[in-house]
């Protein structure tokens, strides 16, 4: 099993387009010792040629150019994206669906509630319907269900429920339901192994105990470091955890959660260009570095081996 991360920042991108913080500053003038990062997704195989999409962000087209595997070209029109899933209707995960529109047909796995973000409050998938089929896989999240994906074999995924609002769009926004955001726990036949991706984690809660204690790796939200960063900067009234992200600092924060856990490797990814954990110098990195917690960049690729081994 490859898992390669295509985009590891949070919507936006880093640094983002209008912003003048000092991390996005700092990454565009050379002050600062960072790495520029596209918006938020992986793609998970079991050969290295058929690979499941997670999320196609608005960079999708950048991130194919930059990862030809994704392109292996065995026919005319060809593509190595064997499907894409969804985890949530967020902009920032499925605007790059309309990048894909000449894919036919394009099938897409999603839970009820996502397909309904996208059909009403966002019709994504009405736009598509002018240009492609989109071929619609139901995902079960009560009580998660496992699936598979045609013609990547040996992989198998299960989706699971995580606490967050829909979309500003929703039309259910401030009446949460679950499958608005899932995390997915990804396995290997092969290897035996298991990763849980779920970049919008943002509170735990009872039934994920045994996804992050099971899991070789994690792969989870690291949007902001402290919970009033946004207030802090000026840019936002709301705090991490309001608006659906777990920060990294603080009682109850995803260092404290993590540092529970011994077995998985422990990767954060969508990133927020505000977060100082993106600035490699910062002693937050460093903090993060103590507690054995890794940053996610774009182009970052765990190998499980015929042995089970993480490389």
């Amino acid at each position: 099993m490859k898992i390669l991360v295509l985009g590891s920042s949070a919507g936006g991108g880093f640094p983002q387009w209008n912003c003048n913080c000092r991390n996005c500053h700092g990454v565009r003038h050379g002050t600062v010792r960072a790495r520029p990062r596209t918006q938020s997704s992986i793609a998970v195989s079991s050969n290295g040629d058929d690979w499941v999409l997670f999320n196609a962000s608005p960079d999708l087209l950048a991130q194919i150019r930059a990862n030809p595997c994704l392109q292996p070209a065995r026919a005319l029109r060809d593509s190595g994206i064997a499907g894409v899933v969804l985890i949530d209707a967020q902009v920032d995960h499925t605007t790059g669906l309309f990048m894909l529109r000449e894919g036919q047909p394009l099938p897409v796995w999603c839970t009820a509630q996502v397909h309904e973000d996208l059909t009403t409050g966002n019709p994504v998938f009405n736009v598509l319907s002018h240009f492609c089929t989109v071929v619609r896989h139901p995902l079960q999240v009560a009580p998660p269900t496992p699936f598979t994906v045609p013609g990547v074999a040996g992989l198998r995924f299960t989706p699971v429920p995580l606490a967050s609002k829909a979309p500003p769009y929703s039309p259910h926004r401030d009446d949460p339901h679950p499958g608005d955001n899932i995390g997915v726990l990804i396995e290997d036949a092969a290897s035996a192994r298991k990763v849980f991706y779920a970049p919008g984690f943002g509170a735990m809660a009872p039934h994920l105990q045994p996804y992050l204690a099971g899991s070789d790796c994690v792969l989870l939200d690291g949007t902001f470091w402290s919970d009033d960063e946004m207030i802090r900067l000026g840019i936002s009234t709301r705090t991490a955890r309001e608006i659906g992200h777990l920060p990294q600092a603080g009682a109850g924060g995803m260092i404290e959660l993590l540092s529970g856990y011994p077995r998985p490797r422990k990767i954060l990814i969508h990133i927020n260009n505000t977060n100082p954990i993106l600035d490699e110098d910062s002693r937050e990195r460093a903090e993060l570095a103590r507690h054995g917690i890794e940053v996610a960049a774009d182009g970052m690729l765990l190998d499980f081996g015929p042995a089970g081994d993480l490389q």
